[in-house]
């Protein structure tokens, strides 16, 4: 349960901050965001951990956190691409 609860949460933090980065208004909702936040940290952390990084100081893993905000972004812009969503204000 722990885990289901962690994984909302670190959803929900990498979603918000990939849409705060991505440019324009994004009509997408709360369950949508976490859940693409969630599959983007899950696909970058598998992506850095292929690429062979690994962490020798035992700090946060900026890098991680990085490639999962980017690749959250990515997937958000597929999301609406798919759904037929468009930016506002534009």
């Amino acid at each position: 349960m722990q885990q289901l609860i962690g994984m909302i949460v670190v959803g929900a933090l990498i979603g918000a901050v990939a849409r705060l980065v991505k440019p324009g208004k994004q009509p997408i909702g709360i369950l949508a965001t976490i859940a693409l936040g969630a599959l983007g940290a899950g696909v970058g952390g598998w992506l850095v951990e292929l690429f062979g990084y690994t962490n020798a100081s035992g700090g946060v893993e900026w890098i991680k956190w990085i490639v999962a905000v980017v690749v959250a972004g990515i997937l958000i812009s597929v999301y609406m691409t798919i759904t037929g969503s468009k930016k506002r204000g534009e």
